[in-house]
């Protein structure tokens, strides 16, 4: 699809959350009309402060789930960027609801509205848990097969498969984005937050979930928007699909000492064991990111520093006193 289908508002759901408001900011600063809708359940108003000023942007508070409540966001919209989701993996393993209902069905449900308001292109924030335990590192886009070990893992992949049919099916051109860790400010989940959350509750002591030996990549949040946003401009064909991450990780033990370091170094580090941290956790992940690279995108912070700007960034957010 090119020419006109890729002008015309765009719908961000989930667009009031950490990687939603950073994409909604971008595509107002290109000029685009931005129509959000979120719940508000896990995103925040305030990640749109100074947008909603606009009238090139809205805001819908609504459920996903529920299409009567968001249905005219769509009319006449270009695209479609679904970012909702559920945002904690472990609290979709101890309710396997969750991520049926916010994950599976949720993807159904904004693809058939799409469907039934004639909007061309979907892109859809999937995530690198599809893989599983790859055997492959780094693991390419085309590594099979997929057998993810979480039920947050298994509504990402559902997602998948149904972008696919939608766009076989029924035109609508789609690109997936396989995200390794995402990490900047706003963050409602993830180590970081965790970590500073546990140690405002306790200065002297810091839990972490496995042997810390756990390794991953960690991407800032404004690379990966503008990485999406590239792969978006150059999309051909019905579908499509990019890993999203950094060339290196960083393990769960250093970024431990880096956040007890920010309050002060003297906290003890207690380490419950095990090589993984929860049910369905990948304790290693690297993505190969050749494909989005060849596009001419690279990021612009190693996983080590996007997790140092990170720290300062919350240290500054909540005033930290170290």
């Amino acid at each position: 699809m090119t020419g006109p289908a890729r002008s015309g508002p765009v719908v961000v759901t989930g667009g009031a959350g950490a990687i939603g408001s950073v994409l909604v900011r971008t595509l107002l600063a290109r000029g685009t009309e931005v129509r959000v809708v979120d719940d508000l359940s896990s995103g925040k108003r305030e990640h749109l402060d100074g947008l909603l000023d606009t009238p090139r942007c809205s805001l819908t508070v609504a459920d996903v789930r529920e299409p009567a409540s968001y249905a005219t966001a769509f009319r006449g919209a270009s695209a479609v960027w679904h970012l909702a989701a559920n945002t904690d993996i472990r609290r979709g393993s101890a309710d396997p609801r969750i991520d049926f209902e916010h994950g599976t069905l949720a993807t159904f449900r904004v693809l058939e509205t799409a469907r039934q308001n004639d909007v061309p292109r979907f892109f859809f924030s999937s995530s690198s848990v599809v893989y599983g335990f790859p055997k492959v590192f780094p693991t390419p886009e085309e590594y099979a097969p997929l057998e993810p070990e979480s039920l947050y893992g298994s509504g990402k992949l559902a997602g998948e498969a149904m972008a696919s049919a939608y766009a076989h099916s029924y035109g609508i051109q789609s690109c997936l984005f396989r995200f390794a860790n995402i990490i900047g400010p706003g963050m409602t989940h993830g180590v970081l937050y965790d970590f500073f959350e546990k140690l405002s509750r306790d200065p002297r002591r810091l839990e972490v979930l496995g042997d810390g030996r756990q390794a991953k990549s960690y991407l800032r949040t404004e690379d990966c928007v503008e990485a999406m946003l590239l792969a978006g401009d150059r999309a051909i064909g019905p579908v499509s699909v990019y890993n999203l991450g950094t060339t290196d990780r960083i393990a769960v033990r250093e970024i431990a000492e880096k956040v007890v370091a920010a309050h002060g170094g003297s906290a003890r580090i207690d380490y419950t064991g095990g090589d993984r941290g929860w049910t369905g956790d990948v304790p290693q992940q690297l993505l190969s990111i050749e494909k989005i690279r060849q596009l001419g995108w690279s990021p612009r912070y190693s996983s080590a520093a996007a997790i140092d700007r990170t720290i300062e960034e919350m240290r500054a957010a909540r005033g930290r006193r170290a």
